[in-house]
């Protein structure tokens, strides 16, 4: 519970942090006066006063807010003050540079989200994967070529070839066009020529899209990686660096058949063969039940036991530069993932019950900082993505509302009437509120309580 605490606390506490100094370090290189820098909202709890700027945390530690000289719409800022500067009002500044100090917030979120992935790639790299081919499937692309399981790729198109990724970044940059392989396998060194095909699946969200396909899956040992805390597999004892040999008595020799038959018993108890160290133990561990979407497009029940693969086959660590384009990349991609993902969940083609709190976010930084130090770095950037994207919706009392009105005053040639823009401000509020209830409760139902049930 401790951990949880501490770990929610400072997620939380450097995300507020670094979105309000956006608007703080915006507005001040734009000569707009800040009254009050707050980190949460409500009663103040602690304040100190600098020259021009007070300080404070106060009660609500929900958000917080930047009070700029000029701007008392907003009823979690504390209301109108007295008379201001007005070359220092931010009403006052012109329409871009309100725009600016408004967007900043989020988009220090979003550098946030990209410095954290560009460290992380710096410190821990990118897991490489041999080339080894396991399942090949039956009359595609590499079968008809003559590939088998076991077979490594030495080299692509005359260039030697040390990860699996590099392959399939070139087989989608190929666009159907034969590729030249260098083959090791049973027999010695062989020249193949293969032909991607182009296929239908699903990505993770349920969108079916084209892609090339070779026809075979990398061989990944049935070595576990990372056990997620609180997960059957951490409950049971399963540890980073166990072999599953055996499930229900089936011997297993790659990661993909350990996986289909873990998906297979959601629900039921299992009983995994596990070589640790030079024993060999039993462990029986009860998958969980979750919805999962196949390459088929079809919604389907499987069972997970919260673990992650051990790659074992050392990093990449790219330089600073390829780091920071990496940690840009990564931020975009996750960017776009939640934008779809929100879309769905708008049209109601995900459940809404997966809508989380602060509760969920508290439990998950928890079993994140339980792993390492790393994890929770890893998790601290995709909820300030999430930030970035919320943030921006076009809600009066978030940024995005504020950038709305500005777009309205863009076309109409002036500002909406303050009036309006109060009663806007007013109905955003009450919508969060009620937003921040319903995630509340869905948190509390995925507790388990039976009134929340």
């Amino acid at each position: 519970m401790g951990t949880t605490l501490i770990s929610f606390v400072v997620v939380l506490g450097i995300l507020i942090l670094v979105h309000e100094f956006g608007h703080f370090l915006v507005a001040r290189l734009a000569g707009v006066g800040v009254e009050r820098f707050s980190i949460g909202f409500g009663p103040v709890l602690w304040r100190i006063r600098g020259k021009e700027t007070e300080y404070c945390l106060s009660a609500i530690p929900m958000g917080g807010y930047v009070k700029m000289v000029g701007d008392d719409e907003n009823p979690l800022e504390g209301g109108k003050t007295g008379a201001a500067d007005p070359a220092k009002a931010f009403n006052n500044k012109p329409l871009w540079i309100r725009f600016l100090v408004v967007f900043a917030g989020p988009g220090m979120n979003f550098v946030l989200a990209a410095v954290i992935f560009a460290v992380l790639a710096l410190v821990v790299g990118r897991p490489v994967i041999a080339p080894v081919l396991g399942r090949v499937t039956e009359s595609g692309p590499a079968a008809r070529a003559g590939l088998r399981a076991g077979d490594r790729i030495a080299a692509l198109n005359g260039k030697p070839l040390d990860d699996w990724e590099d392959l399939l970044a070139a087989v989608q940059d190929g666009r159907g066009q034969p590729l030249a392989l260098t083959v090791r396998g049973e027999g010695g060194e062989r020249q193949v020529s293969v032909t991607p095909a182009l296929t239908r699946q699903c990505d993770l969200l349920g969108d079916p899209h084209d892609v090339w396909d070779l026809g075979a899956r990398v061989y990944l040992a049935p070595t576990i990686g990372d056990v997620l805390g609180g997960h059957p597999a951490a409950k049971a004892g399963l540890r980073s660096g166990d072999r599953v040999v055996a499930v229900e008595g089936k011997p297993v020799s790659s990661w993909e058949e350990m996986a289909q038959a873990i998906h297979a018993r959601p629900g039921q108890a299992t009983r995994f063969d596990i070589r640790r160290g030079s024993e060999t133990v039993a462990v029986t561990v009860t998958p969980n039940a979750a919805k999962q979407m196949s390459a088929e497009c079809k919604e389907t029940t499987v069972g997970l036991i919260g673990i992650g693969q051990a790659t074992g086959g050392g990093v990449i660590r790219p330089n600073p530069l390829a780091a920071a384009w990496h940690g840009i990349r990564r931020t975009t991609e996750t960017t776009v993932v939640i934008l779809r993902a929100l879309h769905k969940l708008v049209v109601g083609k995900f459940d809404r019950s997966t809508i989380g709190g602060p509760i969920q976010i508290a439990v998950a930084a928890g079993e994140q900082a339980r792993q390492g130090m790393l994890y929770l770095a890893g998790f601290t950037a995709v909820i300030s993505v999430n930030l970035f994207v919320l943030n921006l919706l076009p809600v009066p009392m978030l940024d995005g509302g504020h950038l709305l009105f500005f777009g309205f005053e863009a076309v109409l040639g002036r500002p909406l009437s303050v009036r309006k823009r109060e009663v806007a401000q007013q109905v955003g509020f009450v919508l969060l509120m009620l937003l921040m209830v319903y995630a509340v409760y869905n948190d509390l139902a995925r507790l388990g309580l039976p009134f929340f049930r």
